[in-house]
């Protein structure tokens, strides 16, 4: 089920936060002094970026945070400017779809540092979970389904689907707890663990496509969406993987990623946007991220504490069960009785999973690899549009609906 929705809303140049204790009725302003509810003013954070301009007068970003009490760590706001985001215009391009039932019994998230009742962003929608999608193609023409890694949103895929448009009925969306999908606190409908994904990715595809579809993932979701692959075979002409942990040496998290899954250490920094969407982002390869980009991968981590909450779960989940995904992922790609035709594309590249033992892999499950030297973990951000070339050609062999 699609419907349509509304961006969330944001106020140029301001984010909420409590800074104080449950049981406190004061804040920290301006300064570092406090005052009580009644006399709270804005408190002035300056962001410091990096620029290749050293004539730049926006060498700073200023957000003015009017503290008040509420939701723990969400946020609310946190603009950089006054003039056009381009997180917005991403958001028009998308619809959301009604996918995979709300679990729990339905209370109230709260934080869990302070304990209080945290704000819209970090419930669940209703019964069932809004999941943000962008469509691109054809609705009559075969499918394909954009899958991101972790952690990314679909917009990493932006650059793929005007290529894969022109044949096929492309795809991309965002994993619950990433981009504009829903994030609700973990233990309160969604615990975020590799499974759950399992389980909520075939109500996805379920809801969006009727026919055969070929799937393509990036990075550490791929060993969830094989695992699915695995049980519904008949519903795939093709899985593509970008860059997948395939071998022993990458079943662990890079230090970059394994941070968000320690206790309060990770609290902390998963609720950074430039922790938690550009460091992520670029330290794992050669992609070097314009503003205009980070702007959208920073706005869900601007916008609500529940993007860094939801950050520490996936975090601990994949620290927790990655091993023994990756070991299924092997057993499942290499067993006699897989029949989806599958390809890895493997960016050169890539500061986390290296390459050792990737070509043997290839050879002895008898799946094609396809090498892109100029591309990191992230393909899609380094080398979109070839990307989308090797996968239309791909796919287009040999299409069954």
């Amino acid at each position: 089920m699609a419907i349509q929705g509304k961006p969330p809303t944001l106020f140029s140049h301001q984010f909420q936060s409590s800074l104080c204790s449950p049981t406190s009725s004061l804040s920290l302003v301006n300064g570092g002094s406090f005052k009580s509810k009644a006399q709270r003013k804005p408190l002035t954070l300056r962001l410091s970026r990096s620029t290749s301009d050293a004539n730049d007068p926006q060498d700073d970003y200023l957000i003015d945070a009017p503290v008040s009490a509420g939701d723990g760590f969400s946020f609310s706001g946190g603009k950089y400017s006054d003039g056009p985001n381009p997180s917005d215009e991403w958001f028009k391009q998308g619809k959301f779809v009604k996918a995979y039932p709300v679990g729990g019994t339905g209370e109230k998230a709260k934080d869990p540092i302070f304990g209080l009742t945290m704000g819209t962003g970090s419930q669940a929608s209703g019964d069932v979970f809004r999941w943000f999608s962008v469509e691109s193609g054809n609705a009559d023409n075969p499918t394909v389904i954009l899958i991101h890694g972790f952690p990314s949103q679909a917009y990493s895929y932006r650059k793929v689907l005007p290529v894969l448009s022109k044949n096929y009925h492309a795809i991309a969306f965002d994993w619950l707890g990433f981009g504009f999908s829903d994030k609700p606190q973990p233990r309160y409908g969604f615990d975020y663990t590799l499974s759950e994904y399992v389980s909520a990715l075939e109500s996805f595809v379920n809801e969006v496509a009727t026919n055969k579809v070929s799937l393509v993932v990036q990075g550490y979701f791929s060993p969830v969406v094989v695992k699915y692959a695995s049980k519904h075979q008949e519903k795939l002409n093709d899985l593509i993987l970008l860059n997948p942990p395939l071998t022993a040496k990458h079943a662990n998290l890079p230090s970059t990623l394994s941070i968000f899954s320690n206790f309060l250490l990770g609290e902390i920094f998963s609720q950074d946007p430039l922790r938690a969407s550009d460091k992520a982002l670029t330290s794992c390869g050669p992609y070097a991220m314009k503003e205009d980009d980070a702007m959208v991968y920073r706005r869900p981590y601007l916008t609500s504490g529940s993007s860094g909450f939801a950050l520490n779960a996936i975090s601990r989940a994949m620290k927790k069960e990655l091993k023994a995904y990756v070991e299924d992922t092997k057993a499942i790609l290499m067993d006699k009785n897989w029949k989806v035709r599958t390809t890895v594309c493997w960016g050169r590249r890539d500061r986390w999973l290296n390459y050792d033992e990737v070509e043997d892999f290839c050879k002895n499950s008898n799946h094609k690899l396809i090498e892109l030297p100029m591309a990191g973990h992230h393909v899609q951000e380094d080398s979109g549009e070839e990307l989308g070339g090797i996968i239309s050609g791909l796919i287009s062999r040999r299409i069954v609906t």
